[in-house]
């Protein structure tokens, strides 16, 4: 039986046996993945999935997409590369959550300069981290070797997520009003954003809100979600907002990381620039109405979100947020 090979492609720099070496190292790691909805393994033209509706009376499929962007400079440098797969899933399915929904299954694509099967192995194993992490099953992916176009030792990492609701029970924003309160939940860091102004930055991989969300959307219907990734305060939470609705929220209920103090001390970042930059120890925003704070945040201390705490409420006022 003839193997499938090409002199050519390996004289262009692109070794098609490297692909299907990443594939097997990688198999173990995806493996860990599967959830009941799989139909069939790695290896397919498509990632195969059968949905599970019961219970709902409309299901809305919920997507998202997105890639992990200048942290991954810090990976390369570090030569550390087994975490920043779980950054990849959270930037998709922590957007996911925020509609309400639950993530069911996650693709990714990695472009390299030069296929390394265990370095991709190993980019993919933080991918199933962070998976399994999610409970969202990893069904299909792709690498693609690009020479010329990177350096061999650069490469580049997307993913994309897709998640269900209940129509009835997608969060509805405009359901937000004044005299509600504002949670935050709290982040590990600088999570995945904002590393162009970095010279160097922990590779704490970015936390992942699906199980404590999920635990509460069980038996609490928030107002609004916000998921604090690149734009920071000003840019996310306003996301969440309705028209002639504002946060409030006071600059010393802000539980910031020491990491940020640094940050801003070191570059000499103006505040405003830090908010509108970071997630500040925020890394995502649950709106509930005044009278299911307490249980909402019972709920989230008892689901692995012990620091969940109170961070503002809305008022009337110009969509947006005020920080005093």
């Amino acid at each position: 039986m003839m193997k499938s090979e090409s002199e050519s492609y390996k004289a262009a720099g692109v070794d098609i046996t490297a692909g299907y070496a990443s594939v097997e190292l990688m198999k173990k790691h995806v493996a860990r993945t599967m959830t009941a909805g799989c139909v069939e393994g790695i290896g397919g033209f498509g990632g195969l999935f059968a949905l599970d509706a019961a219970g709902m009376e409309e299901p809305v499929l919920v997507s998202g997409t997105d890639g992990v962007g200048t942290k991954l400079k810090i990976a390369m440098l570090l030569n550390k590369h087994d975490t920043i797969g779980i950054d990849c899933v959270a930037m998709c399915v922590n957007d996911v959550i925020c509609c309400g929904a639950k993530p069911l299954f996650f693709l990714d694509y990695i472009a390299c300069g030069k296929n390394v099967p265990e370095k991709i192995a190993s980019i993919v194993a933080g991918v199933a981290e962070g998976c399994v992490q999610a409970e969202s099953a990893l069904i299909g992916g792709e690498t693609a070797e690009h020479p010329g176009m990177m350096p061999e030792d650069d490469y580049d990492l997307a993913g994309f997520s897709v998640g269900i609701v209940d129509k009835k029970r997608i969060i509805n924003r405009e359901t937000v009003r004044p005299g509600d309160v504002m949670l935050a939940l709290p982040s590990t860091g600088v999570h995945s954003n904002g590393f162009s102004l970095l010279g160097e930055a922990l590779l704490a991989p970015t936390k992942i809100y699906v199980k404590p969300v999920l635990a509460l959307l069980k038996e609490i219907q928030p107002k609004a979600i916000s998921h604090i990734t690149g734009g920071g305060f000003y840019e996310n939470i306003p996301r969440s907002l309705p028209e002639g609705c504002c946060a409030k929220i006071k600059k010393s209920d802000v539980r910031v990381l020491p990491i940020f103090d640094l940050i801003a001390r070191e570059g000499s970042i103006p505040e405003r620039d830090m908010f509108n930059t970071f997630n500040m120890g925020v890394g995502m925003t649950i709106t509930v109405a005044r009278e299911d704070a307490e249980k909402a945040l019972d709920i989230l201390h008892q689901n692995g979100e012990p620091g969940a705490y109170v961070l503002g409420e809305i008022v009337a006022g110009e969509k947006g947020v005020e920080l005093w």
